[in-house]
C-alpha cells in the first residue's frame, strides 16, 4: 500500500513539472510569434530552440528511464566526439558558421561533463563509476587541448560540484544557491551593459570580455529601452545594432541571451527566459532521482546559463537540445529500483516523506 501511494505521489509530482514545462515552452513560442507579427521579425530561431529543448527533454526522459547509467554516459561520449570532430559547431538554422563557436564548444563540453558526472553518480559498480569520473576529467582536458579556457573552468566546476553533491542530503538549498548564481551572473552582465560598475572593475571586465562584445551588449540594452514592451522583433538585432553592422562577418546577435531577449522581445521575453530556467530547477527539485544526480545536473545547467549570459551558446541548436537532454535524463524515473552508488545518501523513490525539502505533491 505504501509503495502504491508513493508511486501515485511521484506521478503527480512529475505531472505538475511536466505541465509547467509545456506551459512555459508554449508561452516562449507564442510570444516570439506575437513580437514577430508586431515588428516583422523572424521567430524561426526561437521556435527551433524551443523545439530542440522539448525534443531533447523527451528523449532524455525515455532514455533515462530505460538506461539510467548508460544513457548519460553515451550522451557524454557523443558530446565529446561531436566537439572533437567539429570544433567549429555551427548554429541552426544558419548555414554559414558565424562568430561565437567557441562559446558553443564550451557549452557542449560542459553538458558532456555534466552527463558523465550524472552517470557516475548513478553507477552502482566502482569500476564503472571510476571510469565515468575519468571521462568527466578527460572532457575537461579536451577543452584545454581545444584551447577553450572557459570550457576547462566550467567542466572543472561541474566536476567539483558533482563530487561535493555526494555529501548533500537536501536538494532545496542547493538548487536555490544555483538559481542565485545564475541571477548574479545575469545581473553582472546587465550592469556591464548599463555602465553601472565601478571604473576599476569595469575596466578589468572589459579587458576580459573585449570592447566589441560590450558594445553589442550596450546596443542591446539601448534597443530594449526603446521598446521595453515588445522589443524590436526576434532576429532583428543585427539590422539595428551599429556595433554588429560595423564588423564583417557578423552573426547579428548580442552574445548574451538575456540581453538578446530584452532587445528583441522586451521584458516579457526576459521573464519567459528566466521562467524556462526556473522550470528546469523546479523539475529537478521534484524529480525522483537521488539528490547528487539532481544537483549535478543543476550545476551543469547553471554553468550553461552563465555561458549563455555572456556568450552566444543558446543560439546553437546542438546546445539547446543537449540542455533539454540532460534535464530529461536527470528527471527521468528509471524502471524498477535505481541502484545506489557508494557514498550516495539513501533515498527511496517510492515514499515522498524522506525527502524533507520536497513537497509530496
Amino acid at each position: 500500500m505504501t509503495s502504491t501511494a508513493g508511486d501515485d505521489a511521484d506521478g503527480d509530482r512529475r505531472n505538475v513539472s511536466d505541465v509547467t514545462g509545456v506551459a512555459v515552452l508554449g508561452a516562449c513560442a507564442a510570444w516570439s510569434l506575437i513580437t514577430a507579427a508586431a515588428h516583422g521579425g523572424r521567430p524561426e530561431g526561437v521556435l527551433l530552440a524551443v523545439l530542440a529543448v522539448a525534443a531533447g527533454y523527451a528523449t532524455g526522459r525515455i532514455a533515462g528511464a530505460l538506461l539510467p547509467v548508460a544513457a548519460p554516459g553515451a550522451a557524454a561520449l557523443a558530446g565529446l566526439a561531436l566537439t572533437v570532430a567539429m570544433p567549429r559547431i555551427t548554429p541552426g538554422p544558419e548555414i554559414a558558421a558565424p562568430l561565437g563557436h567557441a562559446g558553443a564548444t564550451a557549452a557542449v563540453l560542459t553538458l558532456s561533463a555534466g552527463a558523465a558526472c550524472c552517470a557516475a553518480r548513478s553507477a552502482p559498480r566502482p569500476v564503472v563509476r571510476l571510469g565515468l569520473w575519468g571521462l568527466a576529467a578527460g572532457i575537461a582536458l579536451a577543452g584545454a587541448v581545444l584551447g577553450s579556457t572557459v570550457a576547462v573552468v566550467t567542466c572543472c566546476g561541474v566536476l567539483l560540484c558533482a563530487l561535493a553533491a555526494g555529501r548533500v542530503r537536501h536538494r532545496g538549498p542547493g538548487l536555490a544557491g544555483l538559481a542565485l548564481v545564475a541571477a548574479v551572473v545575469t545581473g553582472l552582465t546587465w550592469a556591464v551593459a548599463g555602465n553601472a560598475l565601478p571604473a576599476g572593475l569595469a575596466a578589468a571586465l572589459e579587458d576580459q570580455l573585449t570592447p566589441h562584445r560590450i558594445g553589442l551588449w550596450r546596443d542591446a540594452l539601448g534597443l530594449a529601452r526603446g521598446d521595453a514592451g515588445l522589443g524590436v522583433g526576434p532576429g532583428r538585432f543585427g539590422e539595428l545594432s551599429a556595433t554588429a553592422a560595423g564588423v564583417a562577418p557578423s552573426d547579428g546577435r548580442p552574445h548574451s541571451a538575456p540581453l538578446q531577449m530584452a532587445a528583441e522581445q522586451g521584458v516579457v521575453g526576459v521573464l519567459l527566459l528566466a521562467a524556462a530556467f526556473c522550470w528546469v530547477l523546479f523539475a529537478l527539485w521534484r524529480a525522483a532521482r537521488p539528490t547528487p544526480v539532481v544537483l549535478t545536473a543543476g550545476a551543469t545547467l547553471t554553468a550553461l546559463a552563465a555561458l549563455a549570459s555572456v556568450g552566444n551558446a543558446l543560439s546553437f541548436t546542438t546546445v539547446s537540445a543537449g540542455a533539454g537532454l540532460l534535464a530529461g535524463l536527470a528527471t527521468a524515473r528509471p524502471f524498477g529500483a535505481e541502484p545506489q552508488a557508494a557514498g550516495t545518501p539513501t533515498e527511496w523513490v517510492g515514499d515522498p516523506s524522506p525527502w524533507g525539502d520536497r513537497p509530496a505533491a
